[in-house]
């Protein structure tokens, strides 16, 4: 396997990228080349709302090929082209051999959510004081325990008896959430996301763990529920803050996450009106919120 890689302006990155496809590359990637620099700039934004910008200043374009022919032959054809100009510093690199499933198996370990909880790919044994276990494995990134935001939620879920309590998981991802619930003893469990790829994602992880929930889009939340959670981010939270208030019941849990430290007061302004939040946890600059009613 031979790595091509060269660094070009954020104007060129498309164009580059299209031609190392048509190159017969296996993969092609992107990445920002000032990256662990000062000149670095996160392009991270939140639903309905622009990125900061659309692309790095400077991104390094790599691609891979079979052999050492194929990327020679690549990097040729790039040269001559007239869009090369401006571009820099190409490197032709052989790679090791490698188990690249193993290799990749490798940087998911569990994750200790308290000591007696833990989250486990498929791969690996759960560690001996493990007494409740998820398995999930990292796949489309909706949610596998590894970010505060679901940490801490689970924290919250692995603190308490919900034997018999009515959950709900509104934005459900991976559906970790609610099946946290579901072994701490909820049921019912509902689960519903906007994304049917997070419906099915949900089921399919429910069954991998035997665990009894039911996922479906939004319009599966009905009526009030004992316990209610919502791991997305500050702007959809605040737009459905009306709805997930009237979903909990008297004496009820709301719990909220995705919220970064700087927007905990923008979130009590919006909940108001229908509850009283305050801040339950604190990780790494994001924040848990929740009420009683």
């Amino acid at each position: 396997m031979v790595e091509l890689s060269v660094i070009v302006a954020q104007t060129q990155v498309d164009v580059f990228s299209d031609a190392l496809e048509a190159l017969d590359a296996l993969s092609v990637s992107v990445e920002d080349a000032d990256a662990h620099t000062e000149a670095e700039r996160p392009l991270f934004g939140e639903p309905n709302m622009p990125p900061p910008d659309h692309a790095w200043a400077r991104s390094t374009v790599t691609a891979l090929f079979p052999d050492m022919g194929s990327a020679q032959d690549a990097a040729r054809v790039l040269q001559a082209q007239d869009f090369f100009a401006g571009a820099h510093d190409l490197e032709l690199k052989t790679l090791p051999e490698q188990d690249w499933v193993r290799l990749t198996q490798s940087q998911f370990a569990p994750v200790e959510i308290t000591p007696n909880f833990w989250i486990v790919p498929s791969w690996h044994e759960p560690p001996a004081q493990a007494k409740q276990v998820l398995r999930l494995d990292p796949g489309l990134a909706f949610g596998t325990g590894t970010h505060p935001t679901t940490r801490m939620c689970l924290r919250w879920i692995a603190g308490r008896d919900l034997s018999g309590q009515r959950v709900l998981d509104y934005g459900c991802g991976s559906g970790i959430l609610a099946m946290a619930a579901a072994q701490r003893g909820a049921s019912p469990v509902d689960a519903v996301d906007i994304d049917p790829d997070a419906v099915k994602a949900t089921l399919d992880n429910a069954q991998t763990n035997g665990v009894r929930l039911n996922a479906g889009l939004p319009d599966l939340a009905r009526g009030s529920y004992q316990v209610v959670l919502a791991n997305i981010l500050a702007t959809p939270l605040k737009v459905l803050a009306p709805l997930l208030c009237s979903h909990v019941q008297a004496n009820g849990h709301l719990v909220l996450a995705g919220i970064l430290s700087r927007q905990a007061e923008e979130l009590q302004a919006a909940y108001a009106a229908h509850l009283r939040i305050d801040v339950l946890d604190e990780e790494d600059g994001w924040v848990l919120m929740g009420a009683q009613r």
